[in-house]
């Protein structure tokens, strides 16, 4: 017997959905409503499936993107091909985005029983999203907003792809969060910070899906569930995508700032008074 529902599954692909993007942490956002219905949250079948709904997530991006895509694809196999074209800068800001990841993927590999087991507690989530919003307000104080897409940098690329291990290690702390603060501390202006996250976030996010396939699908969660929380996920990212793009450029990250210690606060209420297991 699956221990999603379907229906949970649907629910589950909404907050997924609507929270990849946002600066808000989906991970924290997930563990919290497996908990108010009562999924066991630290069951390797529920962390696969919440890694595989992500991949919904993440299919989003590459429709959404699918022009900018093609091209950087395009340039980087023309650039194998040629050394000519390897002047190209879409063909090195698609190697900057492989070397990025690296770092994630290693210290993905390395403290997966940590990540999978004491770093899962809803403590965790509650005081990251807290410790969070502090990093967000302090990068909205220092960014200066001088560059735009065309100037990020291999160094630019190298810290923000590194800092993802700040969500890697304490979920709550949200991968967008801490990817679009580093860009916005190193100067970019909101719409290049937020869409280099974008970026930066295909093959670390792709691959953690498929890495957990064969635990969301290996005794504990139905086919259908995670297909049909997969598909949510896909159709509410597409949205909160667009909804994203337009908001950065013209409002700062502040909203977000508050909101989030808001969930932290609750959520902590929450497990002071046992209302959820930590």
């Amino acid at each position: 017997m699956s221990v999603i529902g379907v229906g949970q599954a649907v629910i589950l692909g909404v907050v997924e959905g609507v929270t990849e993007f946002l600066p808000v942490s989906s991970t924290g956002h997930l563990k919290l409503v497996e908990g108010l219905m009562d999924i066991p949250v630290d069951d390797d079948a529920v962390v696969g499936f919440t890694a595989v709904i992500q991949v919904g997530a993440i299919a989003a991006v590459f429709v959404y993107f699918f022009k900018d895509i093609a091209r950087f694809v395009g340039a980087w196999l023309r650039g194998l091909a040629n050394p000519r074209e390897r002047r190209n800068r879409d063909y090195k800001f698609t190697w900057w985005v492989i070397y990025a990841t690296i770092p994630i993927v290693l210290v993905g590999l390395a403290a997966k029983p940590l990540i999978d087991g004491p770093l899962g507690s809803l403590w965790v989530v509650a005081l990251s999203l807290i410790g969070g919003s502090g990093v967000m307000w302090a990068a909205e104080q220092m960014a200066r907003f001088k560059r735009g897409e065309d100037e990020v940098t291999l160094s630019d690329a190298m810290v923000v792809g590194a800092s993802q291990i700040l969500a890697l290690l304490f979920p709550g702390f949200s991968r967008s969060g801490a990817t679009i603060s580093t860009g916005l501390i190193r100067d970019l202006d909101r719409v290049a910070a937020t869409r280099l996250s974008f970026f930066l976030g295909l093959p670390a996010l792709t691959g953690a899906g498929l890495y957990e396939l064969k635990d969301a699908t290996s005794g504990g969660v139905g086919v259908p569930a995670l297909a049909v929380g997969t598909l949510v996920s896909f159709l509410v990212a597409y949205a909160s995508i667009a909804w994203l793009l337009k908001f950065v450029a013209k409002h700062s990250f502040n909203s977000f700032v508050i909101y989030r210690i808001v969930v932290g606060v609750v959520l902590m209420g929450l497990l002071a008074t046992n209302t959820l297991d930590a």
